[in-house]
């Protein structure tokens, strides 16, 4: 059967949970869209609630390959249904609600973990998981106030790093200072510390902070400070620069 109806129960959950953080919230799942992410999260070991796939993409071979994988048959829509729902207009039709992880930090990290103070741009959010999971960092803190690690859009930026990766959402600066028992390194342009005369061969954990303010005060206080030399006042894109400071930490202990 191939449903035709934006009324369909199904089809209006899945809007929500692509529109609604309230809804993602409140039902613990988000929908990924496209192969990219399925397959990602596929190769994860994970298996998907439900699948769904327009009409005309069940004749393409990405789409039939990914649904072999499956252990339950896809729900088939309406090729003008699935426009009306998507959020990506140029990938394949295909998208699908899974659950979300709820991970608490209730314990001793004693490992090299990112931590994100604060980021509200979906797209340095997904940017920062992906090179994470590229530089050998597994585990992520995103403090209160940090934008939604599993919204659809850091998933895309993200190319399905959050698969890869353990993330804790919703941490106090509190339970930064109590469970992270490495020494903590911070980006602020305003201290001398220039990241290429740090040593940080040593598991630690990395600070990047809002756009706008940068690390919060209360932990950039605790922090031993990096710098990125540059030219002129603006400062780099958080991404950008987080990005920087991880292969700068993977070249110290691999490439040095």
């Amino acid at each position: 059967m191939i449903i035709t109806s934006k009324d369909n129960p199904l089809i209006k959950t899945a809007h929500a949970l692509l529109t609604d953080p309230k809804k993602r919230k409140k039902m613990g799942q988000t929908v990924i869209e496209g192969t990219h992410l399925l397959d990602a999260y596929l190769k994860a070991g994970k298996m998907p609630i439900t699948t769904i796939v327009s009409e005309s993409g069940m004749a393409n071979a990405e789409i039939q390959s990914l649904i072999a994988k499956l252990n339950k048959n896809p729900i088939i829509i309406s090729d003008t249904l699935y426009k009306t729902i998507r959020t990506l207009g140029t990938s394949l039709p295909l998208m699908a609600m899974i659950e979300m992880p709820n991970l608490t930090l209730n314990h001793t990290i004693e490992n090299d973990c990112l931590i994100l103070n604060g980021i509200q741009d979906t797209g340095n959010l997904g940017t920062l998981f992906r090179t994470a999971s590229a530089t050998g960092f597994k585990t992520v803190i995103c403090t209160t106030g940090t934008a939604h690690a599993y919204n659809p859009k850091t998933l895309r930026a993200s190319m399905g790093a959050n698969f890869s990766l353990d993330i804790y959402e919703n941490v106090s600066i509190d339970e930064i200072f109590e469970f992270i028992k490495v020494p903590l390194f911070a980006t602020t342009s305003h201290a001398n510390g220039l990241i290429y005369q740090k040593n940080l061969t040593k598991p630690l954990a990395l600070i990047m902070g809002n756009e706008g303010q940068g690390v919060d005060k209360v932990l950039l206080d605790k922090c031993e400070p990096l710098t990125l030399p540059q030219f002129g006042e603006e400062s780099l894109n958080v991404g950008v620069a987080g990005s920087v400071c991880l292969y700068e930490i993977l070249r110290q202990r691999k490439f040095a």
